[in-house]
């Protein structure tokens, strides 16, 4: 019995001795939602009523985007959580919460925040993107996709693309694909021209999935099955791969050749090759659940979660 104890512990310290820590370090003004990459800035959104800005080469802090407190139901003034971020040239737009548990979404452009939809709207909205710099995508709790022209302040087109509670969105390269995920398991690939409905990705993921990215006509998902599927659109092709706990996170890599996913209940991270599922790496340092991968290129990526930091990995397996 001492002999197979020892043989298990032999196997774990080896396989803790194989997990990659973070290269580097970005320390956040609260827990991180959201990330995005532009030239050398890193934008990264928070819970803490603000957007931090980074140098991404030396982690320096550049600059802190500010949104005003709201008020919650006992009158306080609290921070205002900021859900999602996104850049397009010299514009950076905000989704943010507002008072009575509504949505409300700022544009900061040449120093100047500018309300573009405040409480008064009434929208759940979940997650905001940038279609071009006159027109935003609006991702609602209700599973609802809105074109919005900035200028006009008018919704161009408005669609109910599920009936289940909505998850996550992502844009394809060339911004006129939306892939958007839900609590069925489902995928629906949409047109941001009109929001007409491309086609329905099913079968895969039994429950919901939590987030989804979409590079180089790979699609990949985080399930609350325990599941990372991969979807080869342009082949056709599908596949799983099981993990022992939920998936709260995924990132593919930019030419779509490897997939990022959080891989068990420690916050660990595993990194495959999308051909040959071969794994590449295990990486560790995350203290709290994940909230977003991102991969800058084909051997570096970013994670965030809950806490205030995001760590910096590099793959060195081949």
């Amino acid at each position: 019995m001492k002999i197979v104890l020892l043989f298990f512990m032999f196997i774990s310290s080896l396989l803790c001795s194989t997990l990659e820590k973070p290269k580097q370090q970005y320390k956040a003004s609260g827990g991180v939602t959201d990330l995005v990459v532009q030239d050398d800035s890193l934008y990264v959104a928070t819970q803490a009523s603000c957007i931090d800005v980074f140098d991404l080469k030396s982690a320096q802090k550049l600059k802190v985007i500010k949104l005003p407190k709201i008020e919650d139901f006992m009158h306080r003034n609290i921070n205002s959580k900021v859900y999602s971020v996104d850049v397009l040239g010299d514009k950076i737009v905000l989704l943010s919460q507002a008072n009575r548990g509504f949505r409300r979404v700022h544009i900061y452009e040449n120093e100047n925040l500018e309300l573009i939809i405040s409480s008064k709207e009434e929208l759940y909205i979940s997650e905001v993107r940038f279609l071009d710099t006159k027109t935003l995508l609006f991702g609602l709790l209700s599973s609802e996709l809105i074109s919005y022209d900035i200028d006009r302040q008018k919704i161009n087109w408005r669609v109910q693309v599920s009936h289940s509670k909505f998850s996550d969105l992502v844009l394809n390269e060339q911004k006129d694909e939306i892939i958007v995920a839900d609590e069925s398991g489902d995928l629906k690939r949409v047109s941001a021209k009109d929001g007409s409905l491309i086609e329905t990705l099913s079968g895969e993921n039994l429950d919901n999935v939590f987030q989804v990215d979409y590079k180089h006509g790979i699609i990949a998902t985080a399930g609350q099955d325990r599941r990372v599927v991969v979807y080869d659109v342009e082949n056709f092709l599908a596949y799983y791969k099981q993990a022992p706990f939920l998936i709260y996170s995924v990132g593919v890599s930019p030419n779509g050749k490897r997939v990022a996913y959080a891989s068990d209940e420690e916050n660990n991270v595993e990194v495959f090759e999308v051909k040959s599922k071969k794994v590449l790496g295990k990486f560790t340092g995350n203290k709290m659940t994940l909230t977003k991968i991102l991969f800058l290129n084909e051997k570096e990526f970013l994670v965030a979660s809950d806490a205030k930091i995001v760590n910096r990995y590099i793959i060195n397996k081949e």
